[in-house]
């Protein structure tokens, strides 16, 4: 379904390697997003990579830990919320909010579709200035792109409660599905959704690569030690080395992008990749210059160019004047500081910007 690739374009930075990293309680965190009946919204955010679960419920009231009839009658001020629940390691806050504003109608003030009402108008509820910076940023992009001929009317306030809707409320795509698939279709949103984010009209409301990550939150030391294997940790953490010829991508001949392990920033492409005969994967030159970083390293009783990447502060590996043409660089780049991508997997991981990148 195109509303579907339309929602993951958006939706993974793709960091932790499959089978390296681990997720624990404590590195999840959590998001509130009001986008009309919850059944839709929580079925939508479900289906990114990153999320490991969607509780539908009320925010934005005043009544304690009210009814979903009490809600739908009115009066109560809270309307149909869902708290996400995600790894910030795989998909970022920003890219959530990038994600919601595609699974609604952002320009409508009285409710969702057929859906009428104060409980199921949107709304962002953040936690932090960091969440209200990113939201209001993501918004004003969304207003600039040109994609609705009428203002987008969703607030973006700050989180004062949330309650946990009934039980029966919960995953009612999964527990009933042909009802949940009938009452859909009929309300619109889909057609909508298709109408304005359709792939033949895929707009980047991020703007550029620079609005992306400039919003990324590098972890704590501890909670990197955690997440990263030890070679991840010591090449990135502790401008550490690993042995050449016995690391992942040193003659990985794949099509795709390298992108930094911690931050998920694009940081090279195979195309700009070649044999240095070095036993470390090696290139040319960046994807994306601007995520690049030097400064000169002087700890081997050499001088040296150590390459960072720009938001996760991560050791990548040295720069040298011996590369082949056409820049007579080398990027001699350590593969536990990068995650690659495969070209097919591009769009789906949230990189589909640079599927023009490589010739089918």
């Amino acid at each position: 379904m195109k509303m579907l690739i339309a929602v993951l374009l958006f939706s993974m930075a793709g960091l932790a390697q499959a089978g390296e990293q681990k997720t624990t309680e404590s590195s999840l965190a959590e998001a509130y997003f009001a986008g009309g009946c919850f059944w839709c919204t929580e079925a939508d955010f479900e289906k990114i990579t990153g999320v490991k679960e969607a509780i539908s419920g009320y925010s934005g009231g005043h009544v304690e830990k009210p009814s979903y009839e009490e809600v739908s009658s009115g009066g109560t001020g809270h309307r149909e919320t869902v708290k996400v629940i995600y790894d910030p390691n795989v998909v970022t806050y920003a890219q959530l909010v990038n994600a919601f504003w595609k699974i609604f109608d952002p320009t409508d003030a009285g409710g969702s579709f057929g859906d009428r009402g104060q409980q199921y108008t949107s709304a962002i509820f953040y936690q932090t200035e960091e969440q209200k910076r990113i939201a209001e940023r993501s918004k004003e992009a969304l207003e600039e792109s040109g994609i609705f001929d009428k203002p987008v009317v969703t607030p973006i306030e700050p989180l004062q409660n949330f309650y946990k809707a009934e039980e029966k409320h919960q995953d009612y795509y999964k527990e009933n599905p042909l009802r949940y698939k009938t009452y859909r279709f009929l309300s619109g949103r889909d057609s909508f959704i298709e109408e304005h984010w359709g792939e033949e009209k895929q707009v980047n409301i991020e703007q550029n690569t620079e609005s992306r990550w400039s919003s990324f939150e590098k972890p704590s030391r501890e909670k990197l030690k955690q997440e990263l294997t030890s070679m991840q940790f010591k090449v990135t953490q502790e401008d550490g080395t690993e042995p050449a010829f016995k690391n992942e991508y040193w003659d990985n001949k794949q099509e795709g992008i390298y992108v930094d392990v911690v931050s998920g920033e694009p940081l090279f492409s195979s195309k700009d990749k070649f044999e240095s005969g070095t036993g470390w994967p090696s290139f040319t030159r960046p994807l994306e210059p601007e995520h690049i970083v030097t400064r000169e390293d002087r700890s081997l009783f050499a001088t040296r160019t150590e390459v960072r990447s720009k938001y996760a502060d991560s050791h990548l590996g040295h720069v040298f004047e011996d590369g082949p043409p056409p820049t007579g660089l080398r990027y001699c780049m350590n593969s536990a500081a990068l995650r690659f991508i495969p070209k097919k997997d591009l769009k789906e991981e949230g990189y589909g910007q640079y599927r023009n990148e490589f010739k089918e």
